[in-house]
């Protein structure tokens, strides 16, 4: 399989949208790809290009991908994002570069929340195929649950069951992150459990998604950075990301656990704080310092550039700072 097209629900959460770059990361595995370029499409009216191109700046790394193969041998890999908000002339373009790729050399994967434009995905599917992620049920989430706690070795009740689905809802990303916390503690996982922990958390998708991105989990990261941005406010993120790295800068420096909980205002008995102190040494001071410069930059963005370009931005700066953590 040289490429493959995947269409999402036009409102897809992120469940759907994990669901999304676990096929494409499959693909890429597949076929030994392991650093695939990834292009986000911004949306339509968004974007800069230059007058009488044919291809929006954003987008126009899709031109050289799909060009030529890697440079260290076998495939090259392109992930194309939120396809759908392609113009028609970038469809245009990439429909007859499509037409000439070498199939040997390129392996592609267009994603689209929403309907992907015909002539796109009759072209990918020339050559590859074309899967439908469907909407997150609660039924699937159920089910989700039985196969995940029977993987795991957890013991969840069926009114557990229950309340995560209330809680959550199709948002696997969100129930896992919500198990994982859940498991530390032993024992059966009730419903009151969950209950106490999560009701009324309005900052818990914020908690999940600077998790994902200080455990180097850029995937995961994107997937919470969307389900984010549905109703909170970018720039509540990078405050949230700014305390983050603030925190670990003084974990990276403090002589002991009482003495960092100190500076940084936190409680020592808290898990959130205890997990900072533990993972001290997986960020040097270099990487720290680009997360910084990296935060700065984007604040300045989404206080001076238009909104269209907000989202992209978040997510550059999520992968960025996902890939400068795990390091």
């Amino acid at each position: 399989m040289a490429w493959l097209a995947i269409t999402g629900p036009k409102d897809a959460g992120a469940s759907e949208r994990e669901q999304m770059l676990q096929l494409a990361d499959d693909a890429f595995t597949e076929a030994g790809v392991d650093s695939p370029t990834r292009v986000d499409v911004p949306g339509r009216g968004g974007g800069t290009s230059d007058e009488g191109a044919a291809l929006r700046d954003q987008v126009h790394a899709i031109v050289p991908a799909l060009q030529s193969g890697s440079l260290f041998g076998g495939a090259n890999g392109l992930l194309v994002m939120d396809a759908q908000n392609l113009l028609k002339g970038e469809v245009d373009v990439i429909v007859e570069m499509l037409g000439h790729a070498d199939e040997a050399q390129v392996v592609a994967v267009f994603a689209s929340s929403g309907a992907m434009a015909a002539a796109l995905k009759k072209a990918v599917a020339a050559q590859g195929k074309a899967i439908t992620v469907k909407p997150t049920s609660s039924r699937d989430s159920n089910a989700w649950i039985v196969q995940y706690a029977r993987d795991n070795g957890l013991r969840i009740d069926g009114e557990a069951r229950a309340e995560l689905v209330k809680s959550f809802g199709g948002d696997i990303a969100a129930m896992r992150g919500a198990l994982e916390q859940l498991a530390i503690s032993g024992g059966v996982i009730s419903s009151e459990d969950i209950r106490d922990r999560f009701d009324n958390r309005p900052d818990e998708p914020m908690w999940f998604l600077g998790d994902a991105i200080m455990s180097g989990d850029h995937d995961q990261a994107l997937v919470r950075l969307s389900a984010f941005l549905v109703h909170n406010h970018p720039l509540v993120l990078l405050s949230y990301l700014e305390g983050e790295v603030r925190k670990r800068s003084l974990a990276a420096i403090a002589p002991d656990y009482e003495t960092f909980a100190e500076w940084a205002n936190s409680n020592p008995n808290s898990y959130a704080t205890r997990k900072i102190w533990e993972r001290k040494t997986r960020a040097n001071g270099q990487a720290l310092a680009n997360c910084v410069r990296a935060l700065a930059r984007a604040v300045l963005t989404l206080k001076t550039q238009p909104e269209a370009t907000h989202r992209v931005t978040l997510e550059r700066l999520t992968v960025a700072m996902s890939r400068w953590m795990a390091r």
